[in-house]
């Protein structure tokens, strides 16, 4: 009797094993996408089908966090990080590809598809899904072939140089109003890992005209003309992963601020807590600059000043943080002129992107202003018609602008049809 138990014992023990060692496959991936640089969710779910888009990252087997950064060359360098959740929970990974400058919208968004297909690719491995996965993994071109060409594109004939220039304008026009405007610039940049350098001119005119009737009936016309002109140049030198060096000079001129002519010189140094490398993922930067200016002003300013000499010093902080709870960012800036430190200006904004939890979340943004620094305006002041007309700026003490929400969304998880009907 003990003999037959003994046995009986044995086979429900290998049996357990067995359905221990068996992983149950799933039928389908669900995924969830977080996309922080505007992706086309129709276009992924119509060319991804094998998998279910879910809206609640909590109940998908894989979040896909999608950032982007701007490269020297004018493009973008995208970042896809793919967390494994639930029975892929010990799965991820970091997928990185450039979004060449001159690409249209089309092909961006073909790049993105290629290589969010790429990453998926070993979780749908693991679901009865894989079946209909079909990968290539050859060139047209010969292996040699192939080869030259990937030592052509690593010479660079402009030696990382890039050029942009534009001109643009607009003009708005009603009865008792016309506004028109015309801007250009010129900009040349180069950047590397360890030099970031560039030259830039811009400039435009502005002009505003207003028709109304005085008090005795007489049609008047009044019109308002501003301009503003700037040429600068910056350079930025890697020191470590975590140092830089940088400097600013620049010229220019606006009509709105009183300012005829402005010559500035800043310079000063950067530390990131994190590795600069980390950019998409954390960024916490710390600088402090020093600047000295020659301010030549239109009008007499309040300070009884047509021309002036300003040394001043500044404190910048920026938090950047991306994750599969959402994003912060965060800025705080601190600036006075060392002959009176009570001119002083202080700015901070806050934006917030917070997935409380499944379909809950929260968006803020803040950006506030103390302002006592304005040593420019003019003595006499703004009639009613500058002010109203804003041709002129006027004192202030600060600026303040908030924008809040939160929201819940709840019923279907799944987000997989496109029906394009109707538009939206």
């Amino acid at each position: 009797m003990r003999k037959k138990i003994l046995i009986l014992l044995t086979v429900l023990l290998c049996i357990n094993r067995i359905s221990m060692g068996q992983q149950v496959i799933p039928s389908k991936l669900k995924v969830f996408i977080d996309c922080h640089s505007g992706c086309d969710m129709t276009y992924m779910r119509s060319e991804i089908n094998i998998v279910d888009f879910v809206l609640d990252r909590i109940a998908a087997d894989v979040h896909v966090l999608i950032t982007d950064q701007n490269t020297g060359s004018g493009g973008d360098q995208y970042q896809l990080i793919f967390f494994g959740q639930n029975q892929f929970k010990n799965n991820s990974d970091t997928i990185y590809f450039d979004n060449d400058a001159n690409n249209t919208d089309f092909e961006e968004r073909e790049l993105l598809i290629k290589y969010l297909k790429l990453g998926l690719t070993p979780y749908i491995a693991k679901t009865k899904m894989a079946q209909y996965i079909s990968i290539g993994m050859k060139t047209d071109k010969a292996g040699s072939e192939a080869k030259k060409d990937t030592i052509a594109q690593t010479k660079d004939s402009w030696n990382y140089w890039v050029f942009r220039t534009s001109l643009n304008g607009y003009i708005s026009t009603e009865e008792a109003y016309t506004t028109s405007s015309i801007n250009g610039g010129f900009s040349a940049n180069r950047v590397t890992e360890e030099l970031k350098t560039g030259f830039e001119v811009n400039g435009g005119k502005n002009k505003s005209v207003y028709r109304f009737d005085d008090d005795n009936g007489i049609p008047q016309k009044l019109t308002i003309r501003n301009d503003n002109y700037q040429v600068s140049h910056f350079l930025v030198k890697s020191l470590t992963d975590h140092w830089s060096y940088g400097y600013e000079a620049k010229i220019s001129r606006s009509s709105f601020s009183n300012n005829k002519m402005q010559p500035l010189l800043r310079t000063g140094v950067e530390y990131n807590i994190y590795p600069y490398k980390q950019v998409n993922t954390k960024y916490f930067t710390i600088s402090y600059l020093l600047d000295l200016r020659r301010n030549i002003y239109f009008d007499t300013t309040l300070y009884d000043k047509t021309k002036e000499t300003l040394a001043g010093h500044s404190i910048k902080g920026n938090l950047t943080v991306n994750q599969k709870w959402g994003t912060i960012e965060c800025g705080l800036e601190y600036h006075n002129y060392f002959h009176d430190w009570k001119l002083l200006n202080l700015q901070a904004n806050v934006e917030l992107s917070i997935r409380i939890t499944g379909g809950l979340s929260f968006d803020l943004y803040t950006s506030a202003e103390l302002i006592r620094d304005q040593i420019y305006l003019p003595k006499e002041g703004a009639n009613s018609q500058e002010i109203l007309t804003r041709r002129r700026q006027i004192a202030t003490g600060y600026q303040l602008f908030s924008h809040f929400g939160i929201s819940y969304r709840f019923g279907s998880k799944l987000n997989n049809f496109v029906n394009p009907r109707f538009g939206n």
